[in-house]
């Protein structure tokens, strides 16, 4: 007896049925091993940072115990006139709010020194033609300083790398 196939269950068609899944399985498998070596290469990375950062950390508890109690008590003679006594935690209470409140009463200066200075700039840009070359490089350099703060930050929140994010 002669078996027929249909053509969706043809010997042929299973066959490249079972290449192309194996194929798949293949890149799942590759790309579950990338992951686990870039995982891998991570946690290598994280350990080295770890073992740099226990060293520094070692290195400031030397210097503390070798210098801490002296600089202590040097820093607390400068400004005793600042120590509150007695230090309880009403006195710590007050002092907060007190800083608080003398920070909000400061806002309208602040907001009138903002507007203030806000004006200066519009005025400037408004007469350009008479701005010298004096306050058009202090204004250039304050917008490179600016700048340079901005790239600071970027570097510093990407982990000290100049080139880009660890991967």
């Amino acid at each position: 007896m002669k078996r027929s196939f249909s053509p969706c269950t043809s010997p042929k068609l299973i066959s490249r049925r079972h290449l192309q899944v194996d194929q798949q399985e293949k890149q799942k498998h590759q790309i579950g091993f990338d992951i686990i070596t870039s995982d891998l290469r991570i946690s290598d990375k994280m350990a080295s940072k770890l073992k740099q950062l226990q060293s520094k950390a070692g290195q400031a508890s030397e210097f503390l115990s070798k210098h801490g109690t002296a600089y202590y008590k040097q820093l607390m003679e400068q400004n005793k006139q600042y120590v509150q006594e007695p230090a309880t935690v009403e006195k710590c209470n007050e002092l907060s709010k007190q800083l608080f409140y003398t920070r909000l009463a400061s806002l309208p200066s602040r907001s009138e020194s903002f507007w203030k200075e806000l004006d200066y700039v519009k005025n400037l840009w408004k007469n350009k033609k008479e701005l010298h070359v004096e306050q058009a490089g202090i204004a250039a350099l304050f917008g490179i300083e600016c700048f340079a703060w901005f790239c600071a930050g970027e570097i510093v929140g990407r982990g000290f790398t100049i080139t880009g994010y660890h991967v």
